[in-house]
């Protein structure tokens, strides 16, 4: 129950930074616009929805890795990353290219897959 508890928490501080970088930064949704901030050096954080098909998650992750690029999974599913970012879609991939004013990309643990 503890890690449970501990796990919504940090949900809840990723879904309230996503919504700071909603309101004040730049990002783009979707698979072909994130590959396409991957491939011009654009991005600085993709996030990844945890029921993306694995063959494409792990393309974004080989491009992520290409570029230096952090690339972080959360841990709901696409309709819960499309809510947290304040849309009626679904949103199974992300790509932060200008956080504004959130430290999103400060907190996120840059490079490593295995989050």
């Amino acid at each position: 129950m503890v890690a449970s508890k501990k796990q919504k928490k940090a949900m809840e501080s990723i879904n309230s930074r996503l919504q700071l970088v909603m309101k004040s930064g730049k990002c783009v949704l979707g698979y072909k616009q994130t590959l396409k901030s991957l491939r011009q050096g654009k991005a600085k954080l993709v996030i990844l929805a945890s029921n993306t098909p694995p063959l494409r998650k792990s393309e974004i992750e080989y491009y992520a890795m290409l570029a230096k690029t952090g690339v972080h999974h959360y841990t709901g599913s696409n309709i819960e990353l499309g809510t947290s970012c304040g849309k009626y879609f679904r949103v199974c991939m992300l790509s932060i290219t200008d956080p504004g004013d959130s430290d999103i990309i400060r907190t996120m643990p840059s490079g490593d897959p295995g989050q």
